[in-house]
Order: C-alpha cells, then structure tokens, then sequence
C-alpha cells in the first residue's frame, strides 16, 4: 500500500494471486473494459487501486470461479449498488472466506500435469460433426432431482458429489426444498461417468472446468461487439461465431493432445 492509499494494478495482482492464480493484469484490465471496475487514473494514466477497488475485484473474481456467473449477471448486481455500495450480503470479502472448490478432500496425490495431460484423453474430433450442434447438444429442457440425476448418469450419490465439489455440475435452479439439474448437468455427469469407468476420478476431471473458465474469457472478448448490438442480425451473427470458436476450441485441443501423445510415446 502506498502513503495515499492506493496500490498499482501490479500490486493488486500480487495481492489476489493466491487465492485466484489465473487472474492477470489482462483479465483486469478486461473487467474494467466492461465497466465492472471503475479505478482512478493518475495525470499520466496508471490506475489507482483503494482497498474498495480491491475488495469489489476480489468479489468479482469469487462469482466466477464459486457460482459460475457470466459478466453481465455480475454487472447487473454491481449496477445495483452503485460503484460505492457495499457488496451483496452473504458473499463477505476477506481472508478466511469459504471457497467451494480452492482446497481438495484428502486423498491420494494429484497426478503431475505432464501425466495428466495424457492421462485424461479426450475423444478424437470427429471430422463430419456440425458446429452447430456442438453448443445446442442437449438442450432438451430436461430438469432433474439429485437422486433423479444420479440414477440417469448411473452414478452413486457420493460420486455425484464429488463432481459438484469440483465444479463439473451446477445446479440450473435452487428451490427452498430442493436443487434441480438441467441437461448439461446431465451430460457432463454421464461423460465423468464414463471416465470413472477408467479409473479417472473426478478430482483429475477438474482441469477441464479451468479451462471452460478461462477459454468462455477469451471467447467473450471476441462476442462483445456482437452482444452491444442488441439487432437480431448482430446476435445471430454472435452466436454463429460462438459455436465456431467453440468448434476450432475443440478440434485445436484434441490435435494438440494427439502431438503430446505421440511424443511422448516415442512414435
């Protein structure tokens, strides 16, 4: 902290690194892009970071990664209150805040990443399959109980458990008496499913739910020009994009994957 109070958007980064090891400078920058931060500037242009700024980036950064809130959900609440007001209750700031998913259950120890890299394989691209379908698979309006959910993907209740503590599931609605599934709950159960039939657990699965985290980031970036135009034909146009940026994120991850495979078995 400097003597008027403030703190650079380096200092911030060191701050939050701990507890959000993948937020970097552009991912800040990228909030305040979207009017979620609202630093002070210096006559030359570096921004100024108070403990406010710090503590409402922080709070950002926790509904991404503990509620899987997309940024326009976030920007509405912030909206709200105003640039000055408190954050919402029951989502408190601070060391010593519960985190869902920072902390594995005890067990056995994690695979390293060049092992888990080829020791979670993921299906080869198929050639003839259709960008479109790749983001509207599913979508049947299918809403589930746990037990419900459970006894579709043919998995016991403990293992639908530990797919919810690693973030791979997410309940689509919450009731005062009980939680429901949607179908991309389902699939993605049925699909961890067939990896336990491997011996893959879902703690070695949790790579993936980072990675849908950090690649819908990137896609945003490149679909908010279309989602300022709010005409029909912009956000046909965004969508489009989206299920070919999904389609190329696909393909590019199993070619890279075959690369390290094969490397690394020599052939």
């Amino acid at each position: 902290m400097t003597d008027r109070g403030h703190v650079s958007i380096g200092d911030v980064l060191n701050q939050l690194r701990d507890e959000f090891p993948d937020v970097t400078i552009s991912k800040i920058r990228f909030l305040e892009s979207q009017g979620l931060l609202v630093p002070e500037r210096t006559a030359s242009g570096y921004r100024k970071f108070y403990p406010g700024d710090v503590e409402r980036l922080r709070w950002i950064l926790r509904q991404q990664k503990e509620k899987f809130l997309p940024l326009k959900v976030i920007k509405e609440q912030l909206e709200e209150l105003g640039t000055d007001g408190d954050l919402p209750t029951g989502t408190a700031t601070g060391a010593g805040t519960p985190m869902l998913f920072e902390t594995p259950p005890p067990g056995p120890a994690e695979p390293s990443a060049s092992s888990a890299a080829v020791e979670v394989p993921i299906p080869p691209d198929d050639p003839t399959e259709d960008p479109a379908d790749e983001m509207s698979a599913g979508a049947t309006g299918v809403s589930l109980t746990r037990s419900e959910l459970a006894r579709a993907a043919e998995l016991s209740d403990d293992e639908l458990v530990q797919l919810e503590e690693y973030g791979l599931i997410v309940p689509a609605h919450r009731a005062r008496d009980r939680v429901l599934f949607d179908d991309d709950a389902l699939e993605v159960a049925r699909i961890a499913a067939a990896f336990m039939r491997h011996g893959i657990e879902p703690r070695h699965l949790r790579m993936y739910r980072a990675f849908a985290d950090r690649e819908a980031t990137l896609f945003e970036q490149v679909l908010l020009p279309f989602r300022k135009r709010r005409n029909p034909d912009a956000q046909e146009r965004g969508e489009a994009t989206l299920r070919e940026l999904a389609h190329l994120g696909r393909r590019l991850r199993t070619a890279l994957l075959r690369q390290v495979v094969r490397h690394s078995g020599g052939s």
